[in-house]
């Protein structure tokens, strides 16, 4: 039978649990963003290919060696995409990982005991979320770095 006693270490870990929750929403955003953006570069990237291919004898050379550089921007920017949707993707996993050792160990004894490895999982998390956060920011720069007003 569930008591006072046997409830309050739920409790505090349903409280506890809340803040990564709050951060796996965030994940979600920031997966959804670069998601988006990886879609645009994949777009444009086979834009510039079939076009490279089909007007391949047409195009001047210049041209040609604008769209080859242009595609080059465009790999190195999926990539910076990818690694980063790789550590949002294990920062969801650690904090969930978290949020699971913090259920679990409000079952231990009765009474709610962290162990090391929620503060482990948690910051493992946080540091890919702000090592991903970091890249995001990375990618928007060359993606600006690549644009030509005006021309």
């Amino acid at each position: 039978m569930l008591t006072a006693d046997s409830i309050n270490p739920l409790t505090e870990a349903i409280q506890l649990a809340v803040a990564p929750v709050f951060l796996l929403t965030g994940v979600a955003g920031m997966l959804n963003a670069l998601g988006t953006r990886l879609a645009r570069v994949i777009d444009r990237a086979r834009q510039l290919q079939n076009r490279l291919e089909d007007d391949q004898l047409a195009l001047a050379p210049a041209k040609q060696a604008a769209i080859s550089a242009e595609l080059k921007t465009l790999r190195q920017r999926s990539k910076i995409i990818n690694l980063a949707t790789a550590l949002m993707v294990i920062c969801a996993a650690l904090i969930g990982l978290t949020v699971m050792e913090l259920f679990y160990s409000a079952g231990l004894g009765g009474r709610l005991q962290i162990t090391h490895w929620v503060t482990t999982t948690f910051l493992g998390g946080f540091g890919c979320f702000i090592t991903a956060c970091m890249l995001y920011l990375a990618e928007i720069l060359v993606a600006s770095q690549s644009v030509r007003i005006g021309k």
